[in-house]
C-alpha cells in the first residue's frame, strides 16, 4: 500500500487480571508487553523495507524499545504547564537510552491559545522530530491567527535548513546512544547547575534551546561559561551564569556553543535534500588553540564531508575530507578580516564569509 512506516498507538494499557497463552506472570509482562507489541509491527516492516528503511513512531515503551526507534510523549495538554511537564518527562525518557523523542505540538488535549500554539510550535519545531497532533480540533496554524501562520513557517524553515546538523545528531544517537535533545548535565557534566536544569536542553552538542512557557514572554536560561552566540540577532553573551529575556512569538533563546561549528543546509522547503550541496559551515567563537570539526552526511547516514577549523593566534585553519559543492564557512559575529590564503571573503549581516577557491580543500584565515 506503499505505508512506510506506522505511529503504534497505546500499547501500555495492558490489565494485569488476564492469562498469558504462555504462562507468564501478568505482572511481569505489564511493560514487556509494550516491547513486544512494538517488536511485532517494526519486525512486519522490517520484513517490507529492509535494513536501514525501518521506524516506527510509538507511544508506549520500555527498556529496548529505543531500537525502533521514535516515540513522542502521549496526550499533553494545551497549556504551558503541560508543555513544562513534556520537556522534563522527554528529557528524563532521553537519559534513560532514548536517542529521539518529541511532543504533540500545542498539546493534545484542549485547544490551545494562540499564546500557547505559537510558543509550543517554535518548542516543537526545535525537536527531533515534530508534528502537529490534537484531539478536540484541527492544529493548522491558520485557526489560531495569522501570526501564528508566520512562527510555524519561520520555524519549519529553520528546521530544514538544519538538517545536516540535526541528521549528523540523528546518526549520533544511532551509532553511539547519544540522544537528540540532551539535558544539559551531559554536555556539561562538570557543571554542578546544569544538574537539574528541566526547562533548556542541547539540541545536538551545539545548540541551546530554552523554550518559553509564559503568557509575557519572559524566560530564564542559564548558560555554562564560555562566549554564547544568539542564533538569531548574532548578540554574544558571556556564560557562567543565569540570564532573563523577553522574546517575541518569532523569537527564543537559541544559543550557539563557543568554539563550534554547525553545517547550515541551502534549502529550507524540505527536510530530504542533498545536504552537501551549497552547505555554509557556520563557525562560532572559536578560542585560541581550538581544534573543532564536523561531517555532512547522505540521507543513508554515510560521511561525505568532514570539516575541521583549527585556530592559533590570530589564525584560523580550514580543512576538509571528502566532496561536497560550493561549501563555504560563515564566521560568525567577525567584521572584517586581514586575508584568506585559497578563497574569496565577503561580507554577511552575521559576519564574514568565506569561500574556497575551486577545488581547494584548505583555507587560511588572517584575523
Amino acid at each position: 500500500m506503499g505505508v512506510d512506516c506506522f505511529k503504534t498507538d497505546f500499547g501500555e494499557r495492558i490489565p494485569t487480571d488476564v492469562a498469558y497463552y504462555d504462562g507468564s506472570d501478568p505482572i511481569k509482562m505489564h511493560n514487556y508487553y509494550t516491547f513486544l507489541y512494538n517488536q511485532a509491527v517494526y519486525e512486519v516492516l522490517h520484513e517490507k523495507r529492509g535494513n536501514g528503511e525501518v521506524a516506527l513512531f510509538a507511544r508506549s515503551a520500555t527498556a529496548g524499545c529505543q531500537q525502533f526507534p521514535v516515540h513522542w510523549g502521549g496526550d499533553c495538554t494545551a497549556t504551558f504547564e503541560s508543555m513544562a511537564e513534556s520537556l522534563r518527562g522527554g528529557l528524563s525518557l532521553c537519559l534513560s537510552g532514548f536517542g529521539f523523542w518529541s511532543h504533540d505540538i500545542g498539546g493534545f488535549e484542549q485547544t490551545a491559545p494562540a499564546d500557547v500554539y505559537k510558543r509550543w510550535c517554535a518548542f516543537g519545531l526545535l525537536s527531533s522530530h515534530s508534528r502537529l497532533h490534537g484531539s478536540s480540533s484541527y492544529r493548522v496554524p491558520w485557526l489560531f491567527d495569522e501570526e501564528a501562520v508566520d512562527v510555524l513557517r519561520r520555524f519549519t524553515k529553520l528546521k530544514c535548513s538544519l538538517m545536516p546538523y540535526l541528521f549528523d545528531a540523528a546518526c549520533q544517537a544511532h551509532e553511539q546512544g547519544i540522544p537528540v535533545m540532551r539535558a544539559m548535565l551531559l554536555e556539561y557534566p562538570d557543571d554542578p547547575a546544569s544538574d537539574y536544569l528541566d526547562r533548556q536542553y542541547m539540541l545536538g552538542d551545539s545548540l541551546l534551546v530554552a523554550p518559553i512557557m509564559r503568557a509575557d514572554g519572559e524566560v530564564d536560561y542559564y548558560l555554562p561559561s564560555g562566549r554564547w552566540t544568539n542564533w538569531f540577532t548574532g548578540q554574544v553573551i558571556e556564560g557562567g551564569r543565569w540570564v532573563r529575556e523577553q522574546h517575541g512569538y518569532l523569537s527564543l533563546p537559541l544559543m550557539a556553543r563557543p568554539s563550534s561549528v554547525i553545517a547550515v543546509g541551502a534549502d529550507e522547503q524540505r527536510p530530504d535534500y542533498d545536504y552537501a550541496k551549497g552547505v555554509i559551515f557556520h563557525a562560532f567563537e572559536i578560542a585560541d588553540g581550538a581544534t573543532i570539526s564536523t561531517c555532512v552526511r547522505s540521507l543513508t547516514g554515510d560521511k561525505v564531508m568532514t570539516v575541521t577549523l583549527t585556530r592559533d593566534g590570530q589564525q584560523i585553519g580550514v580543512r576538509t575530507q571528502g566532496d561536497a559543492e560550493n561549501w563555504r564557512v560563515l564566521f560568525r559575529g567577525i567584521h572584517g578580516i586581514h586575508g584568506v590564503d585559497g578563497g574569496a571573503v565577503a561580507d554577511d549581516p552575521l559576519g564574514v564569509i568565506v569561500t574556497p577557491a575551486t577545488g581547494s580543500k584548505e583555507l587560511t584565515i588572517h584575523l
